[in-house]
């Protein structure tokens, strides 16, 4: 079911002596003139023809593809120079192009996936730990998140209580930088008072862009060091050796620079770990909701996997069920809708009763009966989950992939209640990233018939 979206207070949070009243009525103004524009052109225009095919992927995908950002994600962007800010120009091509053939590549993914194992196998371990405690499912599947992305990038590993206080600092960190960046601002819309900086906007996103540049610092400092030591092997060359480089290489068809790398450090990391969490969260919910979806779900991880066996990414190509489950969530709750209000309209198609049949129920099962149809790459229109054309989400495969690992072995190692007294929230955070108002706190018992597994 969809929920209403709620927390409406952030587009006067930080206004004091009428500030945001102010702020609030010029938006509504721009609106509603925006609106009445809107709506005259497409009147004197006509409809646009349906379908990505030939909307999306012949005359218009260059278009929708630029991007006009706000002031807080430009300085938070080194100045929209990164993947998810910058313009369709052979700057942001080029970055794709690297995200896709060396960071996202099917070989950098094959070969890191022994990491992302061991690091999901941890979060088995701390949670058996854990029995008859409260879990947050967000902030668990977050950390995991994190640390497999830091492996890829720059073979980070944490241990301990260093790696829980890193991963409560980063999340931190992007939580805030996300909600400056959904905050209105009316310098975005009045360019001419972008000197006076009325709601500080720009000031804090300078702060929070100090913060991350001193962690990107550390991190490539001491990679660089190392290097030069010799202490990183030759034949382990991860994305920042490569990108380090790059650079070095002066390639005129390539003019890689350090701003370039730290911006996309910081659209991998965040996407990578706040959608992949966030997903994750509101399949839990969702299932909770549903204790039927649960259990079958848990009766094909018997059926597939076994009692006395952990789950393998081998596996998922067989967990039909789960992949449906993913596909309806993220149907019922995309993680990050496209930027674009013109693609915006086609996330409403997910909701359309004239393409799903009860389109606000959850179930899984109508991803079952051609489940090779909708699929996570844009091909049909009323499934756009990642997007489509040429802003579809280069992370696709390793976000699809974590999403059902870490989700199928939550729920073939355990079994989840909620806490007594407490029921499910299914109020929207509304923002860029659609999480849950009320994070979903969970208690886990194991479920499997070899305890040592857990180990």
């Amino acid at each position: 079911m969809i929920s209403k979206i709620s927390g409406w207070s952030w587009w006067w949070k930080d206004g004091s002596n009428g500030e945001g009243e102010v702020v609030v009525s010029v938006l509504v103004a721009v609106l509603v003139v925006a609106s009445w524009y809107i709506i005259r052109r497409s009147r004197r225009n006509g409809m646009l023809p349906p379908g990505p095919r030939s909307f999306l992927k012949l005359q218009l995908d260059a278009t929708f593809a630029n991007r006009d950002p706000p002031i807080a994600a430009s300085v938070l962007s080194y100045g929209a120079i990164d993947i998810v800010w910058n313009s369709n120009n052979p700057e942001w091509r080029m970055l794709r192009k690297i995200s896709i053939h060396e960071l996202f590549s099917n070989k950098n993914l094959d070969s890191c996936y022994d990491h992302c194992r061991q690091e999901v196998r941890k979060i088995v371990r701390d949670l058996y730990y854990k029995i008859d405690a409260p879990i947050n499912i967000c902030e668990q599947v977050f950390l995991t998140a994190l640390i497999v992305i830091m492996g890829m990038l720059w073979g980070g590993k944490l241990e301990g209580e260093e790696r829980t206080s890193v991963g409560a600092e980063f999340r931190q960190l992007f939580d805030e930088m996300v909600e400056l960046m959904e905050r209105p601002n009316v310098s975005d819309l009045f360019p001419v008072l972008r000197w006076f900086d009325i709601q500080g906007i720009e000031r804090r996103a300078k702060t929070l862009s100090g913060g991350m540049e001193w962690i990107l610092n550390s991190v490539i400092d001491q990679h660089m060091k190392m290097d030069k030591a010799n202490q990183v092997h030759k034949e382990s060359k991860n994305f920042i050796k490569f990108l380090l480089e790059l650079m070095e290489q002066q390639d005129a068809k390539t003019q890689m620079t350090m701003p370039h790398l730290k911006a996309l450090f910081i659209d991998i990391v965040g996407a990578g770990t706040d959608t992949t969490s966030t997903t994750v969260e509101w399949a839990m919910t969702e299932m909770m909701q549903h204790p039927q979806v649960m259990r079958k779900v848990q009766e094909e991880l018997d059926e597939v996997v076994g009692m006395n066996n952990m789950v393998e990414e081998s596996h998922l190509l067989k967990l039909h069920y789960v992949d449906a489950v993913v596909k309806e969530t993220l149907r019922l709750h995309p993680p990050a809708p496209p930027v674009d209000s013109a693609l915006s309209q086609f996330i409403l198609h997910s909701w359309d009763p004239e393409a799903w049949d009860n389109p606000l129920d959850f179930r899984p099962e109508r991803f079952l009966s051609d489940f090779k149809k909708y699929d996570y790459r844009g091909n049909d229109y009323n499934y756009l989950p990642f997007c489509s054309g040429r802003r579809i989400c280069v992370g696709l495969t390793l976000g699809e992939t974590m999403v059902k690992f870490v989700l199928a072995c939550l729920l073939h190692s355990f079994d989840w209640r909620l806490p007594e007294g407490t029921s499910l929230d299914f109020t929207e955070k509304f923002g860029i990233v659609l999480k849950k108002w009320t994070p979903l706190v969970a208690i886990p018992n194991p479920r499997l018939l070899n305890l040592e597994l857990y180990n």
